[in-house]
């Protein structure tokens, strides 16, 4: 779902993540048709790499806890 809201609707996605200055940037950028895109661009690989931190810290946790 959040990948839906990325796409089409990038600086909302940066304000639900709780980044209000970004989310500033991207609607800025994305006022322009041609912006739209590298907006949208850029709200997906943000998720990404933020669901992939989300990941790594679950993990370095579960090592952590096994030690």
């Amino acid at each position: 779902m959040m990948t839906l809201i990325a796409i089409f609707f990038p600086c909302v996605s940066f304000f639900l993540r709780g980044k209000i200055l970004t989310s500033i940037i991207c609607l800025i950028l994305q006022i322009t048709l041609i912006g739209w895109i590298p907006a949208a661009i850029w709200a997906v690989i943000s998720l990404q790499n933020a669901r992939a931190d989300k990941r790594n810290e679950k993990l370095i946790k579960a090592i952590r806890s096994k030690s």
